[in-house]
């Protein structure tokens, strides 16, 4: 049986190896988490307590017996791109820093005369059943948008606070279907709500929908839209929308999406127009608006985009005047 240690009598009291007992009527085996950390530090000579409790100590201990789940990262297929080793320390623990982000914020840009925002008439936003991942169906039945599956996903950072993930932003993303229609807009559609939804931001500041490619309707590059707001309960009015953008579709696999037969025009208008000469990305040809892709026409597309979104700048864009007109 092991021997239980005695304590010492110093003028000061009952003590063990130079320090006090904390509880003076106990043996000095029941003198607490506190008295025993105060011990192995004392003898291993590895750890200091300035500035750290108890509580603080023990974490760091238990933090090298563990570890987490590999982290999660996500990137844009941008030209000038910086690379952040670590999130700012004001980041939720369970959040993971997006290891490369874009060289500047999100360009604002309209989001064109179909937003279904309420800007300038349809409200999609006020529809129960909106925050969904799944976004090809009307909401509550009707038509189900065809086309060659995509699932895109969008990471949002907080500029203002050292790009760390944005969570809990709410983002509603929309785009045209395969024959360049707008639901809730465009002849034909006008009762329809496919290709709209919201959705709210994770630890990792993504949201995901599963969707379809859209169309190359004539004046524009293929494009998605989407909204940033600070929470969902902002959706309720369109300005409280913190950035307003659009991701460009990347040229590299667009020669076979519109070769499938539900994109009857798109051919035809992508060879009228480029990325330099779109009346949205023409100022750069879209460098900070492309999106990560990967995939085929038979099995899908999965892509990826990351967003860098600064609350401390006014947003310049939004939804075009009432009446729309024009594609954008």
């Amino acid at each position: 049986m092991a021997r239980i240690p005695e304590p010492d009598q110093t003028p000061e009291g009952p003590a063990y190896e130079g320090r006090l007992l904390d509880r003076a009527d106990e043996e000095v085996v029941d003198q607490g988490v506190s008295f025993d950390l105060r011990t192995l530090i004392s003898r291993r000579g590895i750890l200091s307590l300035v500035g750290l409790g108890a509580g603080a100590v023990t974490l760091a201990a238990c933090s090298a017996a563990t570890s987490s789940a590999s982290p999660t990262t996500s990137s844009s297929a941008t030209s000038g791109t910086t690379s952040t080793p670590s999130a700012s320390a004001s980041a939720s623990a369970s959040a993971t820093a997006v290891a490369d982000l874009p060289s500047a914020e999100i360009p604002d840009e309209t989001a064109g005369p179909y937003p279904g925002d309420g800007s300038n008439g349809p409200d999609v936003l006020e529809t129960s059943g909106i925050v969904r991942s799944d976004i090809r169906s009307s909401i509550g039945g009707g038509t189900t948008a065809d086309g060659v599956p995509l699932t895109f996903s969008i990471t949002v950072t907080d500029m203002a606070n050292g790009d760390v993930p944005f969570e809990g932003v709410a983002v509603y993303a929309w785009h045209c279907d395969a024959e360049g229609r707008y639901s809730m807009y465009s002849s034909g559609v006008e009762d329809e709500t496919y290709l709209r939804g919201v959705q709210v931001a994770d630890a990792t500041g993504t949201v995901t929908f599963t969707s379809i490619f859209p169309a190359c309707y004539s004046g524009r590059w293929p494009h998605i839209h989407f909204e940033v707001y600070p929470d969902l309960d902002s959706t309720s009015d369109s300005t409280n929308a913190i950035a307003t953008s659009q991701m460009a579709m990347p040229e590299s696999v667009l020669a076979d999406v519109y070769a499938t037969s539900a994109y009857t025009e798109s051919t035809r208008n992508l060879s009228q127009v480029t990325l330099a000469t779109d009346n949205v990305f023409g100022d750069d040809s879209g460098a900070l608006q492309q999106i990560a892709i990967t995939g085929d026409v038979d099995s899908g597309y999965i892509s990826s985009f990351v967003a860098r979104v600064d609350t401390t700048t006014t947003p310049t864009s939004g939804s075009a005047p009432s009446g729309g007109g024009g594609n954008r």
